[in-house]
């Protein structure tokens, strides 16, 4: 595993790495996701994972560039930087962090997997890694807003690292941790694991949340990136 983990992760860092030369190029060209796509009852955890995950990269994919505009000397947009530090904190974190940490996590102990030492483990570790990337982030807001170039700087060099980190660890969760869950979990355990992803999508994120992140995202790609 451990030869397999450092394979898949320079592959995935060769894949989504972000770097100072990004010559406008989008990191996501061909990825095309349908914003109004709400889960369905048919889908398994890890697929309900991975459509989320497909959600957070095209919201990086826009962070990206308004990164590199902000590293050249563009100023930034300040209603651009706070829509896309709640979607980061509300949808990337609250609501699909959350069920990784509060249900599929815990499923997956009980299924053998360690937390300590293990790919759990890991996965939390960069989860608290995230949040301090983003508050790093909305930390700044106050300071750009009164035109503060080092502050500015201190958005996008939290940004950056914020999505180089949530690149590779989305390639972890998608190819070596979710397949772990599919191959431990009973289909029994998927359904009850699907049934409370619903339940908390509906009592505890909100009715039709998913579909408000959705607007945001594609607000965050077309409105201020246009």
């Amino acid at each position: 595993m451990g030869h397999a983990l450092r394979t898949m992760v320079e592959d995935v860092s060769m894949r989504f790495a972000w770097t100072s030369q990004l010559k406008g190029r989008s990191i996501m060209s061909n990825h095309t996701h349908d914003h109004g796509h709400h889960h369905g009852h048919g889908e398994t955890p890890t697929q309900v994972l991975m459509a989320e995950h497909e959600l957070i990269l095209e919201a990086l994919d826009a962070l990206e560039r308004r990164v590199a505009a902000i590293r050249a000397g563009t100023p930034p947009d300040r209603a651009y930087i706070e829509k896309a530090v709640t979607f980061l904190r509300e949808f990337a974190d609250k609501c699909h962090h959350g069920k990784e940490e509060d249900l599929l996590f815990p499923a997956m102990e009980k299924a053998g997997i360690p937390r300590t030492g293990g790919p759990i483990g890991v996965m939390l570790n960069e989860h608290a890694a995230g949040r301090n990337y983003v508050k790093a982030m909305a930390e700044s807001i106050p300071g750009i807003k009164k035109g503060d170039k080092a502050a500015a700087r201190t958005f996008a060099e939290n940004a950056r690292n914020y999505g180089a980190l949530l690149a590779v660890h989305i390639g972890k969760e998608d190819n070596i941790l979710y397949p772990m869950a599919d191959a431990r979990l009973t289909p029994a355990q998927q359904k009850e694991l699907a049934s409370c992803f619903a339940e908390v999508e509906e009592n505890i994120i909100g009715h039709d949340k998913h579909e408000e992140y959705h607007r945001l995202l594609k607000e965050l790609e077309t409105v201020y990136l246009a």
